[in-house]
């Protein structure tokens, strides 16, 4: 079994959560809706990478986003692939609504965050 460290983040607004469709291109994943994740390398600081990957993946630099919380690292395994997923989740909050998708995805969605249940 492998096992991979990834941050995860949400992006909420208004009460309602980011969601981001995976494209074809990506290597895990494809076609499932997800918040905005990253690999993490060697000993990178999680936090970093989460604003990192928020810009690539939204647009949202990050002077236009703010950390509400850091949740607690999450095992999550996945019996198709063999691979133990160490997710490090956060939470931020924005004003923005002005979303531009990199290669990595194909189409978001605000949801509440009940709604989560209808996307795969």
């Amino acid at each position: 079994m492998q096992v991979k460290r990834v941050v995860t983040s949400f992006i909420e607004s208004g009460g309602r959560v980011l969601i981001l469709k995976r494209s074809g291109k990506v290597r895990s994943y494809q076609g499932r809706w997800a918040g905005i994740s990253g690999y993490l390398e060697g000993g990178e600081e999680p936090f970093n990478r989460a604003l990192k990957e928020i810009e690539e993946e939204t647009g949202l630099q990050k002077d236009k986003v703010w950390l509400i919380r850091i949740g607690e690292p999450l095992p999550a395994y996945d019996k198709v692939v063999d691979i133990l997923w160490i997710v490090q989740p956060y939470l931020f909050t924005t004003e923005s609504h002005d979303i531009q998708l990199d290669w990595e995805h194909i189409e978001h969605r605000w949801i509440k965050p009940e709604e989560i249940v209808n996307y795969p």
